[in-house]
């Protein structure tokens, strides 16, 4: 069976383990971590029961998947630590906003095999979204294999590096856009005397209930959110306020954003 490491153990890190053993993809005998302090090792191997090492080296020989999964700006430093231990048959894997396959390639070769994605933390409940693009020394089985464990927490799609910016505000930042909608609309409740908990529950359930009618009925979102508004009634004349107050210019502008900064990441 394939062992996969993870160099860095943070918050992508850990939700990504999280739904690799949740879905049993892979037992934790088959995952490494490795940090560089022993806090973040003990925190994940309690509550994963993975191998852990403060080594990185260690943990490319024994791997044959690695996933860097460190912040961007020490990308360059532990490449350069560990490509003179990456044989043409290992598959590197990143995960960072603004390391593109070309910049890897420089430091590691440009005869490895890299597949850049952009995962998010939802995988942690198995409800992740990824984009995978392969550099072209990816074979059809490696994709499948790499593609297989991100499908393993939520869903995978092969895409072109040239649509990684979009895919960043699509999906790797948008969470945090649905956390403050959330936590904006249940603040609404609790000042109407609902209690947070239970705000939180049924704001919460009701996106992801209409994320889920989208996602099976392949219906247009506008045909959906007209199912809902009747004429005269209160779910219209909500939709009319959030339109005057500008829920969509901000909506819009906010991912720009979030695109706009991944394209100067990137172009450093």
């Amino acid at each position: 069976m394939m062992k996969v490491g993870f160099i860095g153990a943070g918050n992508m890190a850990s939700a990504m383990i999280g739904g690799i053993i949740n879905s049993k993809l892979l037992s934790p005998s088959n995952i490494i971590a490795s940090a560089k302090t022993d806090k973040t090792l003990d925190n994940i191997k309690e509550k994963y029961k993975i191998n852990t090492t403060k080594d990185s080296i260690s943990l490319v020989k024994e791997c044959d998947i690695v996933v860097i999964a460190v912040k961007p700006n020490i990308y360059e430093e532990v490449l350069k630590q560990i490509k003179d231990y990456i044989d043409n048959e290992k598959i590197i894997v990143t995960i960072a906003a603004g390391i593109s396959i070309n910049s890897v390639e420089k430091i590691i070769g440009n005869d490895k095999k890299i597949i850049r994605t952009m995962p998010n933390t939802p995988a942690l409940v198995n409800c992740g979204m990824s984009s995978l693009s392969p550099n072209k020394n990816i074979e059809k089985n490696d994709i499948d294999a790499v593609k297989t464990i991100f499908d393993s927490f939520g869903k995978s799609e092969i895409v072109d590096e040239s649509l990684i910016d979009v895919v960043i505000g699509a999906s790797g930042s948008s969470p945090a856009y649905a956390f403050m909608f959330i936590e904006a609309m249940a603040d609404c409740a609790v000042s109407y005397g609902m209690k947070r908990e239970m705000a939180y529950e049924f704001c919460a359930q009701a996106v992801m209930g209409a994320a889920k009618m989208l996602l099976e009925t392949k219906k247009h979102p506008g045909e959906l959110k007209d199912m809902v508004c009747s004429p005269g009634g209160t779910t219209i004349e909500g939709v009319k306020t959030l339109e005057i107050e500008g829920m969509r210019s901000a909506v819009i502008k906010g991912m720009t954003a979030c695109i706009e900064k991944s394209i100067k990441m990137s172009n450093k």
